[in-house]
């Protein structure tokens, strides 16, 4: 399973940026995708997750400012980053739990990650 992520970049303080990642290969259904970042030197942490019926979940560091959503087949992420302050500023990492389409086996996966920068 591949989980390409994107969208990420530089942006001043109360900018915006939308994060978008895609899953593809052997996967039967996804139960949840979500978005956690890390600071160089720190634990990666949670930032949203969404579940395949779509009930998500914020860190509260990013409620009402960011809003995680999933298309309708449920393949692709994406999280709407508004208001943007420096110490969102890491690299976001697109996640999946999910079930294997020929072994039935639950499995979870990282995407590669994407750097946001947010200057003051």
């Amino acid at each position: 399973v591949q989980l390409q992520a994107s969208g990420g970049g530089s942006v001043q303080a109360g900018g915006s940026l939308r994060l978008f990642c895609a899953a593809s290969g052997d996967i039967s259904a996804i139960n949840v995708m979500g978005w956690y970042r890390q600071v160089s030197g720190k634990q990666r942490e949670m930032v949203a997750t969404i579940t395949d019926r779509n009930m998500a979940d914020y860190a509260d560091s990013v409620k009402g400012r960011f809003t995680v959503s999933r298309t309708s087949n449920n393949d692709q992420l994406y999280l709407q980053m508004n208001t943007l302050k420096p110490e969102d500023t890491a690299v976001y990492y697109c996640y999946a739990e999910y079930r294997q389409r020929y072994t039935g086996r639950q499995r979870s996966a990282w995407g590669q990650g994407t750097l946001v920068t947010v200057s003051s």
